[in-house]
């Protein structure tokens, strides 16, 4: 008898709990919240089984549905390990390949590889921006095979890294922001009556990071660089930005450096796990190795 649980319904399940709504789960797999509805209430009634309680104001796991969400997700990763080996053997070239790199690092950095790739492979490339610990928990969950980030203090073991580059942060705020007519140093008893423009930590499972926040200032949080730039020129608040992202603001007059900041000069690295190789990620870690150039 055909079991009416797929693998689509599977990556249904796990994409709401992480997304935490049906309509963040649509988004994230290009459906229509009305087509997620649909297929999770048509299982329930194949299964003769609630999976989600829906009395409260937001649809929550009930018991029986956490257990197909935690026994899914172990029958999802075999899936994907098994896609993944036999694709290997088959030619050496994989089938996918995610590429996360640290949200401050313009994704347009890595356009040139994205095409250089399709030049000699037909492996269908991800490019997934990360947010500080989320870098290296898409790591070490296999949710990337290949990151590129500023350095941490302590590389994992099983982690192999090469160094890129530097990029240079500085201090910014808007042009018009009342820190520019401040007098003394920059320093952090003069940083934290400012509001801070942070990008959120993209961990699941992992204690989230934070740079360059102190604990009593007041902050705006936001989901990625462009949000944390606009947040900047309308004046919400100061934060770091690459000064390659930076300096077209400053030349069209909207952000200011401020005065007596000091720049902040990061490693970027790129880093993949020893025991996990094959011919699309080893191309695209030399690709990288000849051709990286901060934009």
């Amino acid at each position: 008898m055909q079991s009416p649980i797929t693998l689509e319904a599977l990556h249904i399940l796990d994409a709401i709990d992480r997304r935490g709504s049906f309509a963040a789960a649509a988004n994230e797999l290009n459906r229509a919240p009305s087509s997620l509805s649909y297929q999770i209430q048509k299982l329930e009634q194949d299964l003769d089984i609630m999976i989600f309680d829906r009395s409260g104001h937001k649809a929550n796991f009930t018991e029986a549905g956490k257990l197909i969400l935690e026994r899914g997700r172990t029958i999802l990763s075999a899936t994907e390990k098994l896609v993944h080996d036999a694709t290997v053997l088959a030619n050496g070239w994989e089938l996918d390949i995610t590429l996360a790199f640290d949200g401050l690092i313009p994704i347009n950095n890595f356009f040139p590889l994205v095409d250089a790739l399709g030049n000699v492979s037909k492996t269908r490339i991800r490019l997934q921006e990360e947010i500080l610990a989320g870098c290296w928990e898409s790591l070490a969950s296999d949710r990337a095979d290949l990151l590129v980030c500023p350095r941490i203090d302590t590389l994992p073991q099983d982690v192999k890294a090469e160094t890129l580059g530097k990029i240079s942060t500085v201090w910014v705020a808007a042009t018009s922001h009342y820190i520019h007519k401040r007098s003394g140093e920059f320093d952090e008893e003069a940083r934290q009556k400012y509001r801070v423009i942070a990008i959120a930590d993209t961990a699941r499972d992992q204690p989230a990071m934070s740079v360059n926040i102190l604990q009593k200032q007041p902050r705006l949080t936001v989901t990625n660089l462009n949000a944390k730039c606009q947040a900047l020129v309308d004046g919400l608040g100061i934060g770091t930005l690459p000064e390659c992202v930076a300096q077209p603001y400053i030349e069209a007059g909207s952000l200011q450096v401020i005065e007596g900041a000091q720049r902040t000069e990061l490693d970027i690295i790129m880093a993949w796990r020893r025991n996990k190789i094959g011919e699309a990620k080893s191309w695209c870690i030399q690709y990288l190795k000849k051709h990286w150039k901060m934009k």
